[in-house]
């Protein structure tokens, strides 16, 4: 299979797509309706309110909601709730969605009160792909192939402009505003919005960000920058670096314009905000935080980039998000290396409302706006990254480009079972459970006492690896149920070994249920 990008950078030619058709795994969804989730959302009181239900089958499909709180409304077309709930509490709230086949029932608990992004964040970032040069038609475009390819039906939501849309400052609040490659953002975060995605943008507290476009701070309280008055910036006000040292400019500012922006963002209708500097301190990131609690709109707060562990009572306090770790890169050691080794020391942080981040998956079609080329992990190295990133309870933002979704890579991203993992409410991350010679094992209990299993193979060659219920803290007879096949494919008594073959760089994902329950015990469990 080989195919040509949509949208393609000057001068870029055709990316072939290698054929990883023999490697799917996720067997396709069924034709009649099935909802999948996150099962908890939640909004504060008074803010704007969308969300739309995940919903797999046939279309046209219908939707109904019982028991929504008062202000929120549901299309019954489209599933998108909107509204502004009136008043704090917990809803569980029965929704329904229904085709010429049948229809599915589920329970989706809305929590209305102080925190928002009970689940990690799911959704596409522009930065992997298009780096610098993203613009608002590519980001309409990846809208557009998200939503026809199905991802919005598996809770993918998030639409993040990264750095690059930035121009100078002014409009009614003298915040920043975009460049031309950005006519209109109002309309940009509405026709998101019409899709039910959520719109996210980019900034930074210096006087600069990484691509060198204005941040959100600056030397002068008219909110003019030097090298721009001076014209050492190009068509789209990046700065020459041919003319001055990106270092230059990557201090803070005298002034900070966080509530500028704040507000300016809040009017075009953002939902999320990456927000970027390095070393992160508790000034800024408290500075922007009450700047976009100002604006009285729900903003998903993530920090950018190499977070330290000392800071994280402070991001506990005033972050949603933030990155554990500098840029990844499409390679076995980069991926492997930020997934095994940095993500531990964080997982008593880890919880609804607060997820450290391991960074962008690094999938499909990346080149980060220079030189564009086809993930060099190979298929179960890839495998191993969405299930090392589900098990950890990370956020997962895509950054390839949309118009190249293969079939693997779709199946790779539409898995229910695989993302009800990182979206269990309890938001618990798995944690190295055993390890040995160039394998480990990861364990994540789960809200309804089941218990996530995965098996890595960090050798070079194929291994078997397995292990013991009773060993993992389990009780009883469990079934072994594969995650990626979507099937049970044992049932084993609680002290019996269960084992399975893993590909040099690969795993294997497991549920085992009934995991621990509350149910009385009778007979010898010793």
């Amino acid at each position: 299979m080989c195919l040509t990008a949509a949208a393609q950078l000057p001068g870029e030619e055709g990316i072939a797509v290698p054929d990883y058709s023999a490697y799917i795994l996720t067997p396709p969804a069924p034709n009649t309706p099935r909802i999948n989730w996150p099962r908890v959302y939640g909004a504060r009181p008074g803010a704007d309110f969308l969300f739309r239900i995940p919903a797999t089958g046939i279309r046209p499909m219908s939707f109904s909601a019982k028991g929504l709180p008062r202000g929120l409304k549901l299309d019954p077309s489209t599933g998108i709730i909107r509204g502004k709930a009136r008043r704090k509490g917990s809803y569980k709230v029965q929704v329904t969605a229904t085709n010429s086949l049948g229809s599915d029932t589920r329970t989706l608990r809305l929590e209305i009160g102080d925190k928002i992004a009970l689940t990690p964040p799911l959704g596409w970032n522009s930065w992997n792909c298009w780096g610098n040069s993203v613009s608002q038609k590519l980001i309409l475009e990846s809208a557009r192939v998200m939503d026809e390819k199905g991802l919005a039906d598996y809770g993918w939501s998030y639409i993040n402009i990264d750095d690059g849309w930035q121009g100078v400052r002014g409009g009614k609040y003298n915040a920043i505003q975009p460049n031309k490659k950005f006519p209109d953002m109002k309309a940009l975060g509405d026709s998101l919005h019409e899709r039910g995605f959520k719109f996210g943008i980019y900034s930074g507290p210096w006087l600069s960000t990484y691509a060198s476009h204005i941040g959100s701070s600056c030397d002068n309280a008219d909110g003019t920058y030097w090298w721009v008055e001076q014209g050492l910036v190009d068509e789209y006000y990046k700065l020459d670096r041919s003319k001055l040292d990106k270092e230059a400019i990557r201090i803070f500012g005298k002034y900070s314009f966080a509530a500028a922006d704040a507000k300016q963002w809040a009017d075009w209708g953002v939902d999320y905000l990456k927000y970027d500097w390095n070393p992160n301190d508790e000034w800024w990131l408290r500075d922007m935080r009450e700047a976009l609690n100002a604006t009285g709109r729900d903003i998903v707060y993530s920090i950018s980039n190499r977070a330290r562990v000392t800071l994280g009572p402070a991001l506990l306090k005033y972050a949603e998000c933030w990155r554990t770790t500098g840029d990844i890169r499409d390679t076995w050691e980069s991926m492997s290396t930020i997934g095994f080794e940095g993500q531990d020391c964080w997982a008593g942080f880890r919880g609804p409302g607060h997820w450290p981040d391991a960074d962008m998956l690094v999938l499909g079609k990346v080149g980060w706006g220079r030189k564009m080329h086809w993930t060099q992990l190979t298929p179960w190295e890839q495998y191993t990254h969405i299930t090392l990133w589900a098990i950890l309870a990370s956020p997962m933002l895509l950054g390839c480009d949309m118009a190249l979704l293969d079939d693997f890579t779709l199946s790779l991203l539409t898995n229910n079972e695989v993302l009800d993992v990182n979206q269990d409410p309890l938001g618990i991350q798995g944690v190295r459970f055993g390890s040995g010679d160039g394998h480990v094992t990861y364990i994540k209990p789960l809200e309804d006492g089941t218990l996530a299993v995965a098996l890595f193979n960090l050798g070079d060659t194929e291994r078997v690896l397995g292990f013991v219920p009773h060993k993992l803290g389990l009780l009883g007879d469990q079934t072994v149920r594969d995650l990626w096949r979507q099937k049970d494919v044992a049932k084993i008594a609680q002290k019996e070994r269960f084992e399975t073959k893993v590909p040099a760089h690969g795993c294997a994902f497991f549920r085992l249920s009934p995991g621990l329950t509350g149910e009385k015990l009778e007979g010898d469990y010793r």
